[in-house]
């Protein structure tokens, strides 16, 4: 097969892509407009093989998605183009609006005509992934209770209730003209080349500098995380056997409570970079990183717990995540230690610069 994926540079795109080269035989389209965190050099382990093309096209970009559909020729679209910060969407709600609902009308829209023009043989095994998030479904009322794929949509924020809107506009594109759409919802993922503004990434790289560790609220949220290798095993096999129509849940079955995560990683830290070693040169009088957790403001709607049924996928298609939440952070912490440069690099946007051909200060 030809995939061609959208934000492919981006955290979990490109765990996606690497999946896809490292562990099949298929090749990839990489489409991606390169905003602050799409990153190729989260690709650069893959990107040499002769199965990789990269696009540098913004998919609210009719008339380029249009020639790269031409030019590529693909057997299926994973679409994971997305602005996906709840905080940015608080602050500036547009670019989620411009992105996740107009870019995914118009990349539908595309491929709609390219799916049209092909023959039966080809439209019947063409595929539309559409990758989205269990925050469509708002929160869950209490401590039990699951998330599956007949629960009601209500999103909570712009970033959740765009992405509402484009899981909507695919079943729609289906159920109007046919297409062979799947949708998958996940929850949070977490593991190596995570953008630092994310929760897990911003707790090792903060403490490693001895900066303080901001927690919601009394960090009482509850989310059900999921290793992102784990997740791009689980898409590949979506797109690859999954039923046409189907909505397939998917999550990590690891329930923590953010105050707890960020403990662990505090935890986790004292063993492998202890305060004081090459790695984390602090201020004198901090012992343990323990000691750098503050409590803030909560977010405004900030949603208290999500969990995910994951048995549609388990039983249809056989998925199950591999990685526990502490055989997993563990290996995300490890990540982190081993790859500081890539941190700074994303830190100081050099990773963009370079790609601009601009220099540094």
């Amino acid at each position: 097969m030809k995939l061609l994926v959208t934000g492919g540079a981006g955290f979990i795109g490109s765990a996606v892509i690497r999946h896809i080269i490292k562990k099949t035989n298929d090749s990839v389209v990489n489409v991606d407009k390169l905003t602050y965190a799409g990153n190729l050099e989260s690709l650069s382990e893959v990107s040499g093989s002769d199965r990789y093309a990269f696009e540098q096209v913004d998919i609210c970009d009719r008339g380029s998605l249009e020639g790269v559909f031409e030019k590529h020729q693909p057997d299926a679209v994973m679409h994971l183009a997305a602005e996906s910060h709840v905080d940015r969407s608080i602050n500036g709600p547009a670019a989620f609006i411009e992105t996740n609902i107009i870019g995914t009308y118009t990349l539908l829209e595309v491929t709609r005509s390219y799916w049209n023009g092909l023959d039966s043989e080809g439209q019947q095994a063409f595929r539309f992934h559409h990758i989205s998030t269990d925050e469509v479904y708002g929160d869950l009322d209490g401590p039990k209770g699951l998330f599956t794929e007949e629960t009601s949509y209500a999103p909570s924020s712009p970033y959740s209730a765009s992405k509402a809107s484009s899981d909507h506009l695919v079943r729609a594109w289906q159920r109007t003209y046919g297409m062979p759409t799947l949708i998958t919802n996940c929850s949070n993922n977490y593991g190596p080349y995570h953008f630092p503004e994310k929760l897990i990434p911003l707790v090792i790289l903060n403490a490693l500098e001895g900066k303080l560790l901001p927690v919601y609220g009394k960090g009482e949220q509850i989310r059900d995380w999921l290793y992102v290798e784990d997740h791009a095993r689980a898409l590949y096999s979506v797109v690859t056997e999954g039923r046409v129509g189907s909505t397939y849940n998917i999550g990590g079955h690891n329930e923590k409570q953010n105050i707890e995560v960020v403990h662990t990683i505090c935890s986790l830290l004292d063993e492998l970079a202890p305060v004081g070693s090459t790695f984390a040169q602090l201020v004198p009088s901090l012992t343990h990183y323990h000691d750098l957790i503050t409590f803030v403001a909560d977010r405004p709607g900030h949603d208290l717990r999500y969990a995910i049924d994951a048995g549609k996928i388990e039983h249809e298609l056989g998925w199950r995540p591999e990685e526990t939440f502490e055989s997993g952070i563990r290996k995300t912490v490890q990540w982190y230690l081993d790859n500081l440069e890539w941190c700074r690099r994303v830190q100081d946007g050099s990773y963009q610069r370079e790609r601009l051909g601009i220099a540094s200060a």
